[in-house]
């Protein structure tokens, strides 16, 4: 499979993964479904338009680079117990979704970091082959 159609594909994964999980957080009470959650969408957007519009364009690298961290910043939080993460967890009524969503959010994020820094790397960028 090609390097820029598997980045594209883990990277709309973890956005998706991303919008899940900011549902989730927002259902669970652990974030205010206020204005406050719109800044998502614009972070979003400008995560997807480099990954579908910007592909193979070193811009489009350095976005889905950025998103990727952004992305893979979310388990680690909450793998940490911050907040209400560790209790939500445990729960029996939708632990696994919570659980499931961020370990697939940590690892299509962490491929897309890889991906995209190997896209970065590339000699088509000035560097010698």
């Amino acid at each position: 499979m090609k390097h820029n159609v598997m980045l594209t594909i883990a990277s709309l994964l973890s956005i998706l993964f991303s919008t899940f999980h900011l549902s989730d957080d927002i259902i669970r009470g652990m974030e205010k479904g206020g204005a406050s959650n719109l800044i998502a969408i614009p972070i979003l957007v400008v995560w997807l338009y480099g990954t579908l519009v910007l592909a193979e364009r070193r811009s489009g690298y350095v976005i889905v680079l950025l998103g990727s961290l952004l992305g893979l910043a979310i388990p680690v939080v909450h793998m940490k117990g911050a907040g209400l993460g560790a209790q939500v967890a445990k729960a029996p009524s939708g632990g696994f979704f919570f659980v499931w969503t961020i370990i697939a959010l940590g690892v299509t994020a962490l491929f897309s970091v890889i991906l995209s820094v190997r896209g970065l790397w590339s000699p088509q960028w000035g560097q010698s082959k």
